[in-house]
């Protein structure tokens, strides 16, 4: 059994809304040295596996934030296998 945690974040370039609103709201709260905010997704899923650094299991991984969990047109993704 393997833990893998998926940190999904938006692209450099591409306008975070939702970022920008928490900027604001922390400026606002006086917390003026904070910039730059991005707001993204964690996944964390259990994968069976006898062999979690196995080049298949990176692979079964990538597929699946390909498909379904981010969307790579202005998502980008990485994940720690444990």
């Amino acid at each position: 059994m393997a833990k893998v945690k998926i940190y999904i974040t938006p692209k450099k370039g591409v306008l975070d809304p939702q970022g920008k609103t928490v900027e604001s709201a922390l400026h606002s709260l006086g917390y003026k040295k904070v910039s730059g905010v991005h707001i993204g997704k964690y996944i964390e899923l259990d994968l069976t596996t006898d062999q979690p650094s196995h080049p298949t299991t990176k692979k079964l991984i990538d597929e699946m934030c390909k498909k379904l969990l981010a969307n790579m047109v202005i998502e980008d993704y990485r994940y720690e296998v444990e």
